[in-house]
């Protein structure tokens, strides 16, 4: 079965057994882009302190 919407890589038709991409190649390019930081938020980094602030801050310390 196909979707109305396209690929989001390649633009071809959907197919259900890989969705939402048309084939294991796009899926693939997807992942690739998510491990080499194509794919990002806008902001600055986060600075490793302020990680291990929210870490503690959220274990229970309340």
């Amino acid at each position: 079965m196909t979707s109305s919407k396209p690929c989001p890589i390649c633009r071809k038709p959907r197919h259900a057994d890989h969705a939402p991409f048309c084939s294991p190649r796009c899926r693939d390019r997807d992942l690739a882009q998510w491990f080499g930081d194509g794919y990002a938020v806008p902001g600055r980094p986060a600075m490793p302190e302020e990680i291990a602030r929210e870490i503690t801050r959220g274990s229970g310390e309340e």
